[in-house]
């Protein structure tokens, strides 16, 4: 199951007091050009360091086993990130261990496709997940709409996700509602990259730790609803 769980509430700037304390934050690491270019050097980073997760993982079994306790795990390294985001050097440290443990995880499902065979269906959610994320990002980028006003309505949107894809994952075991969820998802999380990009562009975060897991999140679960519904669809081929 992808990680789902994020705290986008923080992000909205409602208050000028909000916008004082991001903009000093922002000081202490240079103008917002070099905060975006961190930013994204971090998030870059992150993904190698999840790729990296994924293919060790592949060939350790005991992540199978002990899957549940890993994505435990990710959760508690996610809050982590949260206290430790003032702290130069620890954030990064919590930031490149939850991009492990993330990958590791993924393994598990990466793995599957792959041992059956399927390696095909992996790459061509990977190629999807980049030209998308790539297309999205330019996009808010360069638009002239405000995305950043859509936060309450994904938060929303977030939850009632995972409350379903818990229910389905438990309890209810039916194929056609996870094509639904993550097909959902993917459009949920496509919408979050439109949403973190102008947040990150704009400064609304108060380090660039803050943007890199924003943007990873989106990459991987957005690469997991992808996976999901191509492999249930090449269940036939």
């Amino acid at each position: 199951m992808a990680l789902y769980d994020r705290d986008y509430i923080k992000n909205n700037i409602s208050t000028q007091a909000q916008n004082n304390s991001f903009s000093q934050e922002r000081e202490e690491s240079g103008d917002l050009a070099t905060f975006i270019k961190q930013t994204y050097q971090l998030f870059a980073g992150s993904l190698l360091v999840g790729a990296a997760g994924a293919y060790v993982g592949m060939g350790i079994p005991a992540i199978r086993e002990y899957y549940w306790g890993f994505v435990i795990l990710e959760f508690a390294l996610i809050f982590g990130i949260g206290f430790a985001r003032a702290k130069p050097g620890l954030n990064l440290f919590m930031l490149f261990a939850f991009a492990l443990v993330s990958g590791l995880t993924m393994s598990v499902m990466v793995g599957h496709f792959i041992s059956a065979g399927a390696g095909g269906i992996v790459a061509n959610a990977l190629i999807l997940t980049t030209v998308a994320f790539g297309g999205l990002s330019m996009f808010a980028m360069n638009s002239t709409r405000d995305f950043t006003s859509m936060g309450k309505m994904l938060f929303i949107t977030l939850i009632v996700i995972i409350v379903a894809g818990l229910l389905n994952a438990f309890w209810l075991h039916n194929p056609w509602m996870q094509v639904g969820i993550a097909s959902v998802s993917a459009i949920l999380f496509s919408a979050f990259i439109l949403y973190d990009t102008q947040n990150i562009i704009q400064g609304n975060y108060g380090h660039p730790v803050d943007g890199a897991l924003a943007l990873y999140l989106d990459f991987i679960n957005l690469f997991t609803s992808l996976l999901q519904i191509l492999g249930i669809f090449g269940d036939d081929d």
